[in-house]
């Protein structure tokens, strides 16, 4: 969810209309015992789910525009109306299936996608599925199926056609490599006399849809599907992207453009498949108590030092291990004392005024030569915006974006180091107070730095958008100019701060944490 919200965001901030879609799949096997296990009805069960994940979207402050649920009346009905266009096409038949299944992954595996193992726990033998490792059972029955296997040469052209369209780059591969080794039809119903919580099939109650039919049309519901032909664009289809986790790649690269496929229906534009955190080097698991609570880390370290942390540390190739110990670390070193550090050095002045800086480097009568030094600075700035709209554009990779933005801090906080200029001041002066300039040495050194702090604001605010508001606000930015196209142009209007700036402690961008363990 908020990988997604950030994606969202930074398309807001190039001041384009963006539609941001999350929610919950609430049906399906799993459901079906995990609320029997819990002796609820499936319904409330799903309520109290669906309230749960409502409630950490709010805590994140999340810009989804819909919160959709497959539950919901209206994706009911758009799924059940893809599934009479599938059959009228003629792309569902009916006929008995045989293989191994897994409850958790709500997916038939073939013979060679399987292997048994022991459990190491019970000493119980099992088979399991080797793509997820979770436990399966074989399974024979009678129900619909959709003809996947016709799509294999659609798929591959369009792979060939859009080489970059799942990232990372090794998981398009896998992709690629699954459909070349070549595709079997897909069950895509449950018999009704096992599988009771789900959407029906169309004229026959005897069977219930496959989950991830009913899950994945989720993407189109939200969009007004079904829609008139050629209509989908006005309202919001295809998606720019999909955020996904690694472990259902299978099921939004190769079923899920398949489907769409045989609907006639544009294919999303790319798949961002990132991959997981774990906990102490292992994989989360609520049955082991292996996981962090969102809420408690969320009240411990604040919104945005959770959605840096998740941003600046998360994998998208590789998995990532999250410890309370490196975000404590990335506090102290990256926020308090790289960005944080940087923006009191130079909107606490010593013996300068931002806003008389400001206004003397960006005056036409200004001829502004550049030594080395400055020169490299300079250069770090103006290729900054580029370099992070192609992460995020091009390679769809938050982390590269904002490592990249914290690398220039880190350099300007050494230019600065090296460059001195409090050394540079002879007395202090004030705009409001007298005509006296600055010396021009002076003057380049603090404006490069705050050009720094502006547009580092500007680019963090998809990331951390309170405490990049709250920088921008010490710099006295305008609020009308915070959009990407002002990280690319000169703004000769801030450096007087819109909030108190304070003393010591009180009123820095990041203050020391209450608990350093």
């Amino acid at each position: 969810m908020l990988l997604a919200d950030m994606f969202k965001r930074w398309w807001v901030l190039q001041g384009k209309h963006a539609l941001l879609c999350t929610g919950t799949d609430e049906h399906g096997m799993k459901i079906q015992q995990a609320a029997a296990k819990a002796q609820s009805d499936p319904k409330l069960f799903c309520d109290r789910g669906a309230d749960t994940f409502k409630a950490l979207a709010s805590r994140l402050e999340l810009t989804n525009d819909y919160f959709i649920r497959t539950t919901d009346q209206n994706h009911r009905d758009a799924v059940q109306f893809a599934w009479t266009l599938l059959e009228e096409r003629g792309y569902i038949y009916t006929a008995k299936h045989e293989g191994w299944y897994s409850i958790s992954d709500e997916t038939f595996y073939p013979q060679s996608a399987v292997h048994l193992i022991v459990d190491p726990p019970t000493g119980r033998k099992m088979m399991v599925s080797m793509e997820t490792g979770t436990e399966v059972n074989w399974q024979s029955e009678t129900n619909y199926h959709f003809k996947l296997s016709e799509f294999r040469e659609p798929l591959l052209k369009f792979y060939e056609e859009n080489p970059q369209w799942v990232v990372p780059q090794a998981r398009m591969d896998q992709v690629v490599k699954a459909v070349s080794e070549g595709l079997s039809d897909l069950s895509i119903s449950r018999p009704a006399e096992r599988l009771t919580w789900g959407i029906p099939v169309p004229n026959d109650d005897t069977q219930t849809i496959y989950v991830w039919l009913d899950a994945l049309t989720n993407y189109i519901t939200k969009a007004g599907f079904p829609w008139a032909p050629g209509q989908g664009s006005a309202t919001g289809w295809p998606a720019d992207v999909h955020v996904i986790g690694k472990d259902i790649i299978r099921f939004h690269c190769i079923y899920w453009p398949a489907f769409l496929m045989a609907l006639d229906i544009p294919l999303p534009k790319n798949i961002v498949a990132h991959a997981h955190w774990t906990l102490s080097n292992k994989k989360m698991s609520k049955s082991t108590g292996n996981v962090v609570d969102p809420f408690f880390a969320l009240d411990r370290f604040g919104i945005d030092v959770m959605r840096f942390y998740m941003a600046y540390d998360g994998g998208l190739a590789y998995d990532a291990d999250y410890s309370n110990y490196t975000i404590i670390e990335r506090y102290k070193k990256v926020l308090q004392g790289g960005l944080g550090n940087l923006t009191s050095r130079i909107v606490r002045g010593k013996g300068w005024d931002l806003g008389t800086i400001v206004e003397f480097c960006t005056s036409s009568s200004q001829n502004l030569s550049l030594g080395d030094l400055h020169s490299t600075q300079k250069s770090l700035l103006d290729a900054l915006p580029t370099l992070v709209r192609k992460n995020i554009e091009e390679e769809c990779n938050v982390r590269a974006a904002v490592q990249a933005i914290f690398d220039v801090v880190f350099k300007t906080n050494k230019y600065i180091s090296d460059a001195q200029p409090w050394k540079l001041v002879d007395k202090p002066y004030r705009s409001s107070k007298s005509v006296e300039q600055p010396g021009k040495e002076l003057a380049i050194i603090v404006y490069l730095a705050a050009e720094t702090l502006r547009k580092a604001g500007i680019l963090l605010q998809p990331f951390m958008p309170n405490k990049a508001a709250l920088m921008l606000d010490m710099l006295g930015v305008d609020e009308q100019r915070r959009t990407f196209e002002w990280a690319t142009e000169v703004d000769d209007t801030y450096g007087m701060s819109r909030v108190d700036l304070g003393e010591g402690v009180n009123g820095v961008l990041f203050p020391p944490l209450q608990s350093n363990s």
